[in-house]
This record gives C-alpha cells, sequence and structure tokens, in this order.
C-alpha cells in the first residue's frame, strides 16, 4: 500500500473500534520518519489497547506487517508504527498532557 492507502486503512480499522476524536497529521514537511500521524482516543485502558490490537491486527492480515508496536502494558498510550502512518491511541488524561496535535500541527 502507498502512503495514501495506508491511511485510509488505519483510519478505516481505529473507526471499526469506534476511536474518538480522530485527528490526522500530514508530517511529510516535518518527519524524516513517517508521513502521516493519526491521534485518536480511547474511553479506557481496556478501549485503547482494544483499538491498537485491532489495527495491528488488520494490518498484519493485509500484509503489512507493524514495524513497532508500544505501550501494550499499561493502556494509557499505545502506538503502532505502520512505517509511512504512525497511529497514537491515547486517553484523555495523556493526550492532553503530551499534545502531540499541537507538536505536530
Amino acid at each position: 500500500m502507498d502512503s495514501k492507502q495506508l491511511l485510509a486503512f488505519a483510519l478505516d480499522k481505529i473507526d471499526d473500534m469506534k476511536a474518538r476524536d480522530v485527528v490526522q497529521l500530514d508530517v511529510t514537511g516535518s518527519s524524516d520518519v513517517t508521513d502521516y500521524m493519526i491521534v485518536c482516543s480511547g474511553t479506557s485502558r481496556r478501549h485503547v489497547l482494544s483499538i491498537a490490537d485491532n489495527l495491528a491486527k488488520e494490518a498484519r492480515h493485509a500484509g503489512e506487517e507493524p514495524l513497532g508496536y508500544e505501550g501494550q502494558s499499561d493502556g494509557e498510550w499505545a502506538l503502532v508504527d505502520l512505517g509511512d502512518v504512525i497511529v497514537h491511541v491515547m486517553q484523555d488524561q495523556a493526550r492532553s498532557y503530551y499534545d502531540l496535535e499541537k507538536l505536530w500541527g
């Protein structure tokens, strides 16, 4: 998949799990690591982990092995690195504290 297709894929999969407050950021001019970041919220530890787990599982099924998956232990913030797209799934408190949208926007 190209980066735009991967972005659409990731957005669809997190929507399937009812991620809240989804923001996509085009960071092609700001990052050498990735083209897009998605920041979204889950309502609880379990919801954050379910969103991230589902995305990683569906990516594998589509032939896109995640380059990294962090945050499974605490569930405050989970990150799924799909290469051209990095997805941050956070609980509201962590999201407001780190404010990634302001940092990368």
